[in-house]
Parts: C-alpha cells; structure tokens; sequence
C-alpha cells in the first residue's frame, strides 16, 4: 500500500535529516580532527601548547604578560607587546582598543572610573615606562615629559580665527605643570576634570614638540596588536630589552642577542609580514641557559 505523499515527503525529509547530520556532525568533523593529527599539523591543531616540566605554560601562537603580581614588569624577561584583548591576552575576548590617530584628548571625569586615556596618552605612557624600564629616552613627538598627550585647545576670539584668548593643556591636570608655559603669547592652563573643551569651542592643537623624529622606543612597545594575541615582538624592540636582560641575569649580552637571534622567525611565505620575536619561546630558553640568581 502507498502512503499518503505528505507522508512520504516528510519521511524523505527526516531521512534526509538523518544522514546529514550524520556526515556533517559526525563524519566531517572527526575527518578535520584526524587531519589535524598528521605529522607537520598535529602541534598547530593541539593549539601550538608549550609545556615545562610536565605543565603547560603557555602557547608559541598567543602571546602573555611577564609581570609580577602589581602588573610590573619583570626585569630579568622580555617583555610582550601591549594587549587590549580583555585583561591582556585572554583569547575569549581578543580584539583591539578600535582607537584611531585621531584620539587624542583624554576623558577627564571627576570620578575616576569615567575617566579614559586617548591612544596618544596610552601611547606616551607605554612609550615613557619602556624607556625607563631600558634605560633609554622614551620621548616622542607629540608627548608631555610627563607620559601624556601634548594637546593643547585653543580658544579664539572669532571661533577659529583672530586673537587667542585662552589655551587649555586638556590632558593634563593639577598638580602637572603645563608642558608649555605659554601659547602666542597666552598662558596656557590645565584642564579641569568634567569640562569638555571641544564643545567649548577650543581647537584642539598638537604639539609637537623636540622629540626626535625616529624615537628610541620602537612602535610595537607602545601600540597592540589588531588582535590583542599577538605572541611575537619586532628585533628592534628585543634588541632594546637585551642589555636589561643581561643585567638582570648576570649574562653575556653577546649570549642574550644570540637567543633572540635563534627565537627570530622571518616573514610569512618569504615576504608576507615582517621578521618576528616569540618571547615565550625566548623567555623559556633564557630560564634554561641563565636561571634567575
């Protein structure tokens, strides 16, 4: 006996269910995971996993802090490129701070927790603490002495001509002193907390000031990654760490510039990219070859 033809579709279609989700839930899925077990591939499914006396420590595609307790850095590591992937680094929440080259007035709230660095700021401050931390100069074009952006809002007398009649340094506030005293010929004061000074009608004015033009501390010190993940450091920032690292280790900076050198990975494909640091891998070579007196 036939059955009905609304029957037979659905029966069709429930069998049709069936051995789809058989092929594309089971089968296809177990394919991929035996793929990724073959030699050459088996290390980067498993999720590249770096392991030290039988615990896991880390991973050679994800980058981690090298800081004490208080967020300091360690002084006898290399230390990673910023990350604004959650706290740092947490794969879960990878991203970037999605802060442009136009960022650049801090927001100044009377209550702290409202309060936000523009990526100028940001950048100031990294760039200033890796200098200290090197015992370089971290001074850049565009940055206050003290780590924040050179900003100034100009007020004049006709909106955006005639006289200056007065000028605000809008990311600094009491007790700082103006990074300028003076702007044609107007004292310059600090910003106040809560005050917007773009709707106020001041043009806001970067200073460049007299930092050289190529600064001692490389970009990728002072900036993340699009991903916040980001294992890898540029040469020019390991070779500002090496002699830190040395110090701290009672090693050979000839020996430390060595590691680096074997932890170095060239571009991508021979072009793609440029030549990149691991520091986990790096660090963990260090530990070995030089522990921490």
């Amino acid at each position: 006996m036939r059955l009905p033809t609304w029957i037979a579709q659905h029966l069709a279609a429930l069998r049709a269910v069936l051995v789809f989700t058989v092929l594309l839930g089971l089968v296809y899925p177990l394919a991929l995971v035996a793929v990724g077990q073959l030699p050459g591939l088996n290390h980067k499914a498993d999720g590249s996993l770096i392991t030290s006396g039988g615990t896991t420590i880390g991973s050679s595609l994800i980058g981690q802090s090298f800081t004490d307790a208080d967020g300091n850095p360690i002084g006898r590591y290399f230390q990673s490129r910023p990350s604004a992937a959650g706290d740092g680094y947490d794969p879960t929440s990878t991203a970037a701070s999605n802060l442009g080259p136009e960022s650049v007035v801090d927001t100044l709230a009377t209550d702290p927790e409202e309060s936000s660095e523009s990526l100028l700021t940001q950048v100031c401050g990294r760039s200033r603490s890796v200098g200290e931390l090197n015992g370089v100069d971290g001074s850049r074009p565009f940055c206050t002495d003290d780590g924040v952006g050179a900003v100034l809002a100009v007020f004049r007398a006709d909106g955006l001509t005639g006289p200056v009649t007065r000028v605000v340094s809008v990311n600094q506030v009491s007790p700082a002193t103006p990074f300028v005293s003076s702007y044609q010929g107007m004292p310059v004061e600090l910003a106040q907390p809560g005050e917007d000074y773009v709707a106020a009608g001041g043009v806001i004015t970067p200073i460049r000031g007299d930092a050289p033009a190529e600064p001692a501390v490389p970009a990728d010190a002072v900036t993340a990654s699009g991903s916040g993940l980001d294992p890898q450091i540029s040469p020019a920032y390991a070779e500002l760490q090496v002699n830190r690292v040395a110090r701290e280790r009672g090693a050979d900076p000839a020996a430390v510039r060595k590691l680096v050198r074997e932890h170095t990975g060239g571009r991508a494909l021979g072009f793609m990219g440029e030549p990149g640091v691991n520091v986990l891998e790096l660090n963990i070579a260090l530990d070995k070859q030089y522990p921490a007196r």
